[in-house]
């Protein structure tokens, strides 16, 4: 169905960058285009908009978007500027949409994007919105086997680079502990473990409820080394979701340096030291048992956010940039909208989610765990080296063990039995 004439567009790219933003601003840019609709990509993210700036804005045509769908980056840059947090930011904006006469806004983003969206659709009469989820965490609550865009670029780019690491560890008789990026879930770490076939990945959805300690982390790092080591390698990579961090007590974020919150209210996971603080614990535990491997501190993630996207990713922001000016400008699609939705694609499909039904009663967008209950996740664990039931309930196994690290086999039970518990 092609639109009317006089509808604009607006588009604006929220959060962290992620591969594929151009593809989707290309697609929805010729799309609308297409149909007739003026577009204008709005620059740097909220930041000028909720200080009444429209001055930042840059007019995009089918000429100016048609090759952009296989860069990295974002045309249109992006910033976490929130303007939700204020009343007057969050009014501020809705003018200057109003003043820039967009009629249709289309947002890219993450959960916090997200959520500035919905809002933006709930205080400016008339205006549809649309947002595609965007996000190299893979954690937006899109249904089951639906990836965000940017997730497979992401994590082809980051097996090679573990792969890599892995063949230096081996060459070098040394153990690389990784970390990968992921606000709250593991999905990355585990997806880039999973393909590169790296020795163990620890993410914080297998600690369930319970809170996570360096304490316990550096246990399950420790006797992998040493069932490596009993089995004659002394070499190895460990990938390690971010995550981790926000799971921590205040006495373990203490020690691994969390920065101050962002705008969003959340902390600068990336910029803990949590891996160099692992190595250190690590090392000092191999070199009280007398190894002489070393370890090496490797954080994983500013260098995928902004990579080339695979033709994967390529394919996908097509469809999503077309399916977001579809729900735009289809009236009945718009019409069950709502106050705006979720772009996303599902079969082939185009199935809109409501914002009411992606935000959880504490006013956040819930957030997609990693399911451990899968078989999936079953056979990513099945192939970690890692302490199991079967190395301390086997007596030649559990003396080999216990031995390679200077301790009794009773001692040894007590002492790390509960990793398998």
């Amino acid at each position: 169905m092609k639109s009317r004439r006089g509808n604009r567009l607006g588009i604006v790219v929220g959060g962290g960058p992620a591969p594929g933003i151009n593809g989707v601003i290309s697609a929805a840019t010729i799309e609308a285009r297409e149909r007739g609709w003026t577009v204008m990509g709005i620059l740097d993210g909220f930041q000028h908009l909720m200080k009444g700036d429209i001055t930042q804005t840059v007019g995009l045509d089918i000429v100016a978007v048609s090759r952009i769908h296989l860069t990295g980056g974002s045309i249109l840059r992006t910033s976490r500027a929130n303007p939700t947090k204020r009343p007057e930011d969050l009014k501020r904006v809705v003018g200057s949409l109003g003043r820039l006469g967009i009629t249709h806004l289309l947002t890219i983003g993450g959960d916090d994007t997200c959520l500035t969206a919905s809002q933006i659709a709930g205080a400016a009469s008339g205006l549809r919105v649309a947002h595609v989820p965007k996000t190299i965490d893979n954690d937006v609550p899109l249904p089951e086997g639906v990836d965000t865009f940017g997730f497979q670029t992401a994590r082809d780019v980051a097996t090679t680079i573990v792969a890599n690491l892995m063949e230096d560890a081996k060459t070098t008789n040394r153990w690389y502990l990784v970390e990968a990026m992921g606000r709250h879930a593991g999905h990355l770490a585990l997806g880039i473990g999973k393909s590169a076939g790296a020795t163990l990945t620890v993410i914080p959805e297998e600690f369930g409820d319970r809170p996570v300690t360096l304490k316990h982390i550096v246990d399950i790092l420790f006797t992998s080394v040493l069932k490596r080591r009993v089995r004659g390698r002394r070499h190895g990579v460990a990938v390690l979701a971010e995550g981790l961090v926000e799971r921590l007590g205040k006495r373990d974020l203490a020690t691994v340096g969390v920065p101050p919150a962002d705008e969003f209210g959340h902390f600068r996971l990336a910029e803990a030291d949590l891996v160099g603080t692992l190595r250190d614990r690590l090392s000092e535990r191999m070199k009280q048992c007398g190894w002489g491997s070393s370890v090496v501190a490797k954080v994983v993630g500013y260098e995928l956010r902004s990579a080339r996207p695979i033709p994967f990713d390529c394919e996908y922001v097509r469809d999503l940039g077309y399916a977001a000016i579809k729900l735009l400008g289809d009236p009945q699609l718009a019409g069950a909208a709502g106050n705006g939705a979720i772009v996303c694609i599902q079969g082939g499909r185009l199935r809109p989610i409501l914002f009411s039904d992606a935000i959880g009663r504490d006013g956040r967008v819930a957030v997609r765990m990693v399911s451990i209950d899968t078989e999936s996740y079953a056979v990513a664990r099945s192939y970690m080296i890692r302490l199991e039931k079967a190395d301390l309930a086997n007596k030649t196994s559990l003396r080999k063990l216990a031995g390679a690290c200077g301790m009794s086999p009773p001692r040894f039970t007590k002492r790390f039995g509960y990793l398998v518990r």
